[in-house]
C-alpha cells in the first residue's frame, strides 16, 4: 500500500507511539533483576541455631561451606539460569523490530542493460496478547525461578547439615581412637601377664592365645578407626571447598568439652512443614501446572498480530531515503488455526495430566515431610534416653572400678583382674561416646527435617 506524504507522517507516528508505549515499558521490566529478597546466611541456614552449640570451630566450618562449597555455587547459578529462561519467555510478549539491507541486480524486459537496486527495510511485528496466553506462560516461568530458589535453599540446609554431622563424627572418632589406645595398652599388659603366667604353668596356652588374639584385634580396630577419620576429614574438606591435602590442619573441639545444651522438644508444630523447601517447591509446581493448563486452553482462541513495514528503495546507496522511494505498510490480522492434527487437544490433555501429577506430588510431599519430622524427633528423644541410660551404666562401672582398685591395693585381687575391669570400663566409655555423638547428630537431623526453622 502506497501512502501520500501526510499519511506517511501518520504512519511513522503510529509506529513510534506503539514502540514507545509497548516495547519500552516491557523491555525495562525485562531488564530488572528477578524479584527476590536480599539473601543472607541466616535466611537459608538459621545461623543463630548453629551458634547454640557454643562451638566457634564448628560455626567457622559452617560459614566456610556457605561461602566456598561448589554445590552451593552451582545451585545459585541454577537460579540465574531459571531467571534467564524467564527472560527468554518474556521476550515473546514484546514486539520484534528489525532492519536490513537488500542489494539486488535486475534487468527489465525489452532492455539490454541491467541496473542495481538497494532496499533498506524496517519492520515491526507484535502479537497482541489479548487473552493473556503469553503472560500465563511467563508467570509459569516465574514459578520455576522460585522453585530454583527453594532448591538452592534446600542445598544450603543439606550441605551445612552434612558439615555438622561430619564434624561431630570426626570428634567422636578422635575420642574413640584415644580410648582405643588405652585398650591396646591394657590388652598388651594382659597378654604379657598371661604369657608370663603360662610360662609358670598358671594359665593354659589357649588362654594365652586368646589374649594375644584380643591384642591383635585391638590394633586392627585402631586401623579402622583411623581410616574412618581420614575419610571424614577428606569429606569435610570437600564440603567447605578446601583441598583434602589440608585436612591435617583441620581443628575441632575436644570430645570431653562437648556440652549438651539444646533441649529436646516435646513436639514440633506442623507449621514448620510449610516452611520446608521441598513443600514450597511442590506447591509452586502445582501453581505452575495450573498456569500451563490455562495457557493450553487459550491456544484454542485466535491470535492477533500487528505488522508494520517501511522500505526505502534506490539505485544509489543512501540516496533514496525519501518518501517517494519508499514502500510502507501497517496492518493487523487475526489467525485461528482450524486443524492442527490434534496437537492443541493433545497439549491440553498433557498439561491436565501434569497438573494431576503435581497434585499427587504435593500430597506425597506433605506426608513425607510429616514422616521425616516425626522420625527425627523420635530419634532425638529415644537416643537421648539411650545416652542417659548408658551414662548411668558408665558411672556404675566407674564406681565398680574404684572398688576393684581398692581390692587390688589391699592385695585381694591380681593386676590381671584390675586390667580386665579397666578394659570393661573403656568398652562402656566407647558406647557412651557413640551415644553422646548421636544426640548432636540427631539435633542436626531435626534441624534438617524442619527446613532449618527450629529454635
Amino acid at each position: 500500500m502506497l501512502f501520500e506524504k501526510t499519511e506517511f507522517k501518520k504512519f511513522i507516528s503510529v509506529i513510534l507511539i506503539t514502540v514507545y508505549c509497548v516495547f519500552v515499558p516491557l523491555s525495562s521490566q525485562a531488564a530488572k533483576k528477578p524479584i527476590t529478597d536480599e539473601k543472607t546466611i541466616d535466611d537459608y541456614i538459621n545461623i543463630e541455631w548453629w551458634k547454640g552449640f557454643n562451638d566457634s570451630i564448628l560455626l567457622d566450618y559452617v560459614i566456610k561451606a556457605v561461602q566456598y562449597n561448589h554445590d552451593l555455587k552451582t545451585a545459585t547459578l541454577k537460579v540465574e539460569e531459571a531467571t534467564e529462561n524467564k527472560n527468554i519467555r518474556r521476550a515473546k510478549e514484546l514486539p520484534s523490530v528489525g532492519v536490513g539491507a537488500v542489494p539486488a541486480l535486475y534487468k527489465l524486459p525489452g532492455l539490454t542493460n541491467s541496473d542495481g537496486l538497494i532496499s533498506l527495510p524496517i519492520y515491526a511485528n507484535w502479537e497482541l496478547d489479548l487473552f493473556g496466553k503469553n503472560r500465563d506462560r511467563t508467570k509459569s516461568m516465574d514459578k520455576l525461578i522460585n522453585v530454583s530458589r527453594q532448591n538452592e535453599r534446600a542445598s544450603y540446609i543439606s550441605v551445612v547439615s552434612a558439615v555438622g554431622s561430619t564434624y561431630y563424627n570426626i570428634v567422636k572418632l578422635d575420642k574413640l581412637i584415644q580410648i582405643q589406645e588405652e585398650i591396646i595398652t591394657d590388652r598388651k599388659q594382659i597378654f604379657d601377664l598371661m604369657k608370663l603366667s603360662n610360662e609358670q604353668g598358671l594359665v593354659s596356652t589357649a588362654d594365652t592365645v586368646s589374649a594375644n588374639k584380643a591384642y591383635i584385634r585391638s590394633n586392627t580396630d585402631m586401623i579402622e578407626l583411623k581410616k574412618s577419620r581420614e575419610r571424614l576429614l577428606n569429606m569435610l574438606a570437600v564440603l567447605i571447598g578446601d583441598s583434602p591435602e589440608n585436612n591435617k590442619d583441620f581443628k575441632r573441639i575436644s570430645f570431653d568439652d562437648l556440652v549438651i545444651n539444646k533441649d529436646v522438644p516435646d513436639s514440633i508444630s506442623s507449621n514448620v512443614i510449610q516452611a520446608r523447601p521441598d513443600y514450597i517447591s511442590s506447591e509452586l509446581m502445582l501453581e505452575k501446572a495450573g498456569l500451563e493448563v490455562r495457557a493450553a486452553k487459550k491456544d484454542f482462541l485466535p491470535s492477533f498480530n500487528i505488522l508494520g513495514l517501511i522500505s526505502f528503495n534506490s539505485t544509489e546507496f543512501f540516496s533514496g531515503m525519501s518518501w517517494t522511494n519508499s514502500v510502507a505498510l501497517l496492518g493487523g490480522g487475526a489467525l485461528l488455526p482450524l486443524f492442527t492434527g490434534g496437537s492443541r487437544i493433545a497439549n491440553f490433555k498433557l498439561q491436565k495430566n501434569k497438573y494431576n501429577q503435581a497434585i499427587e506430588n504435593y500430597k506425597k510431599t506433605w506426608l513425607v515431610s510429616v514422616q521425616e519430622v516425626n522420625d527425627a524427633l523420635c530419634d532425638l528423644k529415644l537416643d537421648n534416653d539411650k545416652y542417659l541410660k548408658t551414662l548411668e551404666s558408665y558411672n556404675l562401672d566407674k564406681k565398680d572400678l574404684g572398688f576393684t582398685q581398692m581390692k587390688y591395693d589391699e592385695g585381694i585381687i591380681s593386676n590381671l583382674d584390675l586390667l580386665q575391669k579397666k578394659e570393661s570400663l573403656l568398652v562402656t566409655e566407647k558406647l557412651l561416646t557413640t551415644d553422646k555423638t548421636d544426640y548432636f547428630i540427631n539435633q542436626i537431623g531435626l534441624y534438617k527435617a524442619t527446613g532449618a526453622k527450629i529454635n
